[in-house]
């Protein structure tokens, strides 16, 4: 579990992670000079560069259905829940040319097929990880429709884009639920006499 911090830890950390493994060649044939960035909304409907880049844009976050209601064993019935949160993202590929716009994102897809967790050494620290933490990166199947959407809110000319999801990022809660104290009853049974009360 992680603080506030870990929507963007994530972002940043498969960025990270992409940009520190990207070779000088791949299949025999040189890489193209390629930038990785993690963007926000306002970047990704800015002014496009002529530069070769992978950009990874976080278009929505889901609170995790399955463990809404769920609480780990080792909670006590004070304590709240984490936040469970998946990320959808869109890795896009920006180039002047066909082979410099596909190799890097066709490399890209492998390294997440390949390398599909982060644990707590991939991710950045500032979120404050469980050293058990791990985050599943897997591919989303995201209609055409729902693509087109993203990209005419954007107003940009589409580009070839991928869609992942990370799961399961859990933030933790800052304080206890607020309880009230439960006030014990106390009966007692027998003849009046017996427990105190005269008839």
């Amino acid at each position: 579990m992680a603080n506030v911090l870990a929507i963007h830890s994530v972002g940043n950390s498969i960025v990270t992670f992409l940009h520190n493994t990207y070779p000088q060649k791949v299949a025999g044939q040189n890489t193209p000079e390629c930038g990785f960035d993690l963007i926000s909304s306002g970047e990704m409907a800015g002014p496009v560069g002529d530069t070769t880049r992978l950009t990874l844009y976080l278009y929505r976050v889901t609170v995790n259905e399955h463990c809404r209601q769920q609480r780990p064993g080792a909670m006590s019935p004070e304590q709240q829940a984490p936040l469970g949160l998946d990320l959808h993202y869109l890795l896009t590929a920006w180039a002047g040319n066909a082979q410099d716009e596909q190799l890097p994102l066709a490399w890209a897809m492998r390294q997440l097929y390949q390398n599909p967790i982060l644990d707590a050494s991939s991710l950045s620290p500032e979120a404050g990880w469980a050293a058990d933490e791990v985050i599943q990166i897997i591919p989303a199947e995201l209609p055409t429709e729902d693509l087109m959407r993203i990209w005419d809110a954007l107003e940009h000319p589409y580009r070839v884009s991928v869609s992942y999801i990370a799961r399961l990022v859990r933030i933790d809660p800052d304080t206890f639920l607020d309880t009230e104290p439960v006030v014990a009853t106390r009966y007692a049974y027998g003849p009046l006499e017996a427990v105190g009360v005269t008839p």
